[in-house]
């Protein structure tokens, strides 16, 4: 099976890549260093020539009010040109709860994303994951003032991304979900809470002071960012920190 990986070369792309690669199937990174532009459309119709399964993986260059555009604009080119090569199923990663947290320009736009996804031509699986670990120490470097590291107490659920991307390729390699898969890390923690582990690992010095208004987390409400009842990976933070 040949798999056409857009965003093939960044943190999740680039292990999922070679997950279907060592299963056998015929898996190929697109991404700017290949010569494939997904908002000015170069290089998409070579790239999903011959593709039985597109998987998108890009991601926005901004979190801000821009990232709608660059989210309707790179899926109505790639299903455009996928839906035209003959591909027969389209993949993309998206978060936990994004449905669920208007107030974030970011989270609208994946969820502009899915929808797009769902109304288009071509068969899809929709993979959400919750946070990376990979991303705990910039979501701290947002707050961090000084010695002092703001966080609100959000409930995460953080995974890493050996095991997001094993399920992404697991699910490439599979049947269409026409629907959503949920994946989570084994562990739920209050944000402050893992800030202050990941803070004391590094032994930085930093202190972290809870604060509910603190950071691009404190627009979500409630539990939204976890779900106990996805597919837990293997993980724990602890022995990934180690």
């Amino acid at each position: 099976m040949k798999v056409a990986v857009f965003g093939g070369t960044g943190l999740i792309g680039s292990r999922v890549v070679s997950l279907l690669n060592a299963a056998g199937h015929e898996a190929v990174p697109h991404a700017q260093s290949t010569g494939v532009d997904v908002i000015e459309g170069t290089g998409i119709d070579e790239a999903v020539a011959g593709a039985d399964v597109v998987v998108n993986l890009t991601n926005s260059p901004t979190f801000d009010e821009a990232s709608p555009a660059f989210f309707r604009t790179s899926m109505d080119l790639l299903l455009t040109a996928a839906d035209r090569a003959g591909a027969r199923h389209f993949v993309v990663l998206s978060i936990v709860g994004v449905d669920q947290v208007p107030d974030l320009d970011y989270y609208r736009a994946k969820a502009l994303q899915e929808e797009i996804l769902a109304a288009g031509p071509i068969p899809y699986s929709i993979v959400r994951a919750t946070q990376f670990m990979e991303f705990v120490a910039a979501v701290l470097s947002w707050t961090t003032e000084g010695d002092t590291v703001r966080l609100p107490a959000t409930p995460i659920q953080p995974i890493a991304a050996a095991d997001v991307a094993g399920a992404v390729a697991e699910v490439a390699a599979g049947a269409p979900l026409n629907g959503i898969r949920d994946i989570a890390g084994p562990e739920i923690y209050p944000l402050d809470e893992l800030g202050r582990i990941t803070v004391a690992h590094a032994g930085d010095g930093r202190t972290v002071v809870t604060d509910p208004t603190a950071g691009m987390f404190a627009a979500v409400r409630g539990d939204v960012l976890t779900n106990p009842n996805a597919r837990l990976a293997a993980t724990r933070y602890a022995d990934w920190l180690g």
